[in-house]
């Protein structure tokens, strides 16, 4: 198949690498030409450097994967538009909000061009290994674009999870289901770093309990890469970035009623680690003075 990828980052590069290692056809299109010009000297890629250029590229009806931040994504549906025709499929699989995801649908389906929402979980591990690919959008879309998706997949890791939105949907929830285990398993090792048995060689042990225990996983395996790359972590800054889909899992949480207490102490964690003079914890501190005479540490 020969389809069009839209964003060739850390993400997009890669999967355009797998694509082309099954003997698809890829055109690759980004906003700053080096990563395009990198692709395109790769058989069986082409370089296009404007949205026009990569959709005339393409047979028709087309093919494009759109794989750039959620916040960019009409932008590049608006530079689409004007060149779309029935028939075309949109992939965009990027972390956009589920909401954004239908509104976009509903403008695109009315002109008879498909919109495939493809959530994508696997990191740069999944260029080597495969992703885990979660979509949703018209059945019909989706089984033509199988050829597509067990390229990029790994083994069993690629399904239709339902309509459109539900792919960016599971994939939202994913992800706050990755913040609360992240924060687990950190938790966990710095009681091992703080406690009796603070020599404990952690790196060593991720090891051993991604042998066979029942909290073996993928986090564990990146965490002892990480402390292979960062002993002791003594370099790392102690501020953890989130990117909207624990946020979003929150909020829907909130909206079902569901309580979620892992995951919102989870994303709750990450902003505090985010700020360099908490009110909240010298607010604390000063009452834990004036009640009860506790000592408070003042700045320098």
């Amino acid at each position: 198949m020969h389809i069009g990828i839209i964003g060739l980052g850390r993400m997009g590069y890669h999967m355009a690498e797998r694509l082309l290692k099954a003997k698809h056809k890829v055109t690759g299109y980004n906003r700053s030409d080096e990563p395009t010009r990198k692709l395109a000297r790769k058989q069986g890629a082409i370089g296009a450097y404007s949205i026009e250029e990569l959709v005339s590229s393409l047979p028709k009806p087309r093919i494009i994967w759109i794989m750039v931040p959620h916040k960019a994504v009409d932008q590049v549906l608006s530079q689409l538009s004007d060149h779309l025709q029935t028939g075309d499929i949109i992939i965009d699989g990027g972390n956009s909000n589920y909401k954004e995801t239908l509104r976009r649908g509903d403008l695109l389906e009315k002109r008879g061009v498909h919109y495939i929402d493809c959530g994508v979980s696997g990191g740069l591990v999944g260029a080597l290994e495969g992703y885990c690919l979660m979509y949703g959008g018209n059945a019909g879309a989706c089984k033509k674009l199988q050829p597509i998706f067990k390229a990029l997949a790994k083994k069993g890791g690629h399904g239709r999870v339902g309509e459109r939105g539900a792919g960016h949907y599971v994939k939202m929830i994913h992800n706050g289901i990755e913040y609360g285990m992240m924060a687990a398993i950190a938790e966990g090792l710095e009681i091992i770093a703080s406690g009796k048995y603070k020599d404990t060689n952690i790196k060593a042990l991720c090891d051993i309990w991604n042998h066979g225990s029942i909290i073996e996983s993928f986090l564990l395996r990146m965490m002892r890469d990480g402390l292979n790359a960062h002993p002791q972590l003594k370099d790392i800054k102690p501020y953890i970035a989130e990117s909207g889909e624990g946020r979003w899992t929150v909020q829907e949480a909130m909206r079902c009623n569901v309580p979620s207490y892992v995951l919102s102490a989870a994303l709750f964690g990450r902003w505090r680690s985010q700020q360099k003079n908490s009110y909240s914890a010298r607010a604390q501190a000063v009452m834990r003075e004036q009640f009860g005479g506790h000592a408070i540490k003042k700045k320098k």
